[in-house]
């Protein structure tokens, strides 16, 4: 949208996450934190993305590329400080400005859209995302007027008497009219208490000089979860895995038991296909229809596997296509291979693809039969309707002809083709 621009803040030290790495670059469901909101600025159009970071933020600069404006805040001094970092790029603005926080991995793109819609309906000067929480200590609560007008955010270490009972709170998601917004800014006075400048207190300037103040409730209340400390990080964990298989057993897979099922968020998975418990399906890994894994699978990234295939109990493959109907049962490992279709790979056996210094390639043909021990020593290639006996070690460089029976350690050739 010509008229929309984002502003994320991420200038926070994170010095709560104990950590030499900055705290929106720790990873939730295989995915550093920040990047789950920089997906919402992509999703909800908007032209420009200005990320705030601090000072010595090389590492998440270096991660955001250069797909985004970077902006930095010399000095911590609060979020509307932050906000006042792009003015300059803002001045002769007249769009809107939607304003995230970096560290809020649970934000849906349905809802940001949903604030935006209701925005640009309006006259408001801002629009601002609330939830309503049984217990909303550590948050800012919206306070209302005796008609229901929002007419300020009051931070919790500032709240006083009724203002602390107030179940509404902040989420710290906002749309704003741009120059409204740089005109209140103007006139934002450092905390008495904590010395730092508050964007929260841009409401209150906005409503004093007679701007209407909208906005709308999730119902989801984890939405506004910042992630500070591991606790935070293992909560958002437990939530987003919870959203990833919901939406998977909605669209046609089976988990039979979620809470001991992990499925990365970048993951994709087709109908009618069942994961057993103690299952880890990690990110860029794409399960077509009709297969069952686990239970005690791991599926690493990079993994293409086809339809109506089957990965049983104590399994692991990573780096690996597998073509239709494959069978793999059990207490085996397939990495850097491409396997075939109607292939079977038996108990225990293994492809060595590390030689010390590189990954090796192994290709099995459609139809071949892997029996149980077999260890394939990559660079290795099986042929069509090949046999690898149980127990064989194929060497190094090693091509079994299609149609043909190899046995021993080393494998040597004893049938061709039959």
């Amino acid at each position: 949208m010509k008229d929309l621009r984002t502003i994320i803040l991420a200038a926070g030290k994170g010095t709560r996450m104990k950590s030499a790495t900055p705290k929106v670059l720790h990873k939730v469901r295989g995915v550093p934190v920040i990047q789950y909101v920089l997906n919402i600025a992509g999703s909800i159009g908007s032209q420009k993305t200005y990320v705030v970071l601090g000072h010595k933020s090389e590492a998440i600069q270096n991660y955001v590329g250069k797909d985004f404006e970077i902006v930095e805040q010399k000095k911590l001094l609060g979020t509307a400080d932050a906000v006042r970092c792009v003015e300059g790029q803002l001045k002769s603005y007249k769009g809107d400005v939607v304003i995230l926080c970096g560290d809020t991995p649970l934000l849906r793109k349905s809802t940001i859209k949903a604030l935006i819609r209701k925005h640009k309906k309006t006259t408001a000067a801002c629009t601002l995302l609330t939830a309503v929480l049984h217990d909303p200590t550590g948050y800012g609560r919206i306070i209302r007027d005796g008609s229901g007008n929002l007419v300020a955010i009051r931070e919790d270490a500032d709240a006083v008497g009724f203002e602390r009972n107030i179940a509404e709170i902040n989420v710290g998601v906002y749309v704003f009219k741009c120059q409204a917004l740089l005109g209140a800014l103007k006139a934002v006075k450092a905390n008495e208490k904590k010395k730092e400048f508050y964007l929260t207190d841009v409401i209150e300037l906005l409503v004093e000089e007679g701007n209407k103040i909208d906005s709308i409730e999730t119902d989801d209340k984890t939405e506004g979860l910042g992630v500070n400390t591991r606790l935070d990080l293992a909560e958002a964990e437990r939530i987003l895995r919870k959203r990833v298989l919901t939406d998977l057993m909605l669209s046609g897979v089976t988990i039979l038991d979620p809470e001991t099922t992990y499925i990365d968020a970048e993951a994709k998975i087709g109908a009618d296909t069942t994961i057993y418990p103690f299952t880890v399906i990690e990110s860029d890994v794409r399960i077509g229809t009709g297969c069952s894994v686990g239970p005690f699978a791991r599926i690493r990234p990079g993994c293409r596997i086809g339809n109506d295939v089957e990965i049983g109990n104590y399994t692991e493959v990573s780096r690996t296509k597998i073509g239709n109907k494959t069978i793999m049962k059990h207490f085996s490992f397939l990495g850097d291979a491409s396997v075939g279709t109607s292939v079977n790979v038996g108990a225990g056996a293994v492809t060595a693809n590390y030689d010390g210094e590189n990954k090796n390639a192994t290709r099995i043909s459609d139809g071949a039969f892997i029996g149980s021990d077999a260890i394939l020593v990559a660079p290795v290639k099986v042929g069509k309707k090949a046999v690898v006996g149980a127990g064989s070690v194929v060497p190094k460089g090693k091509t079994i002809p299609e149609n043909s029976i190899a046995v021993g350690a080393p494998a040597k050739i004893i049938s061709k083709g039959k």
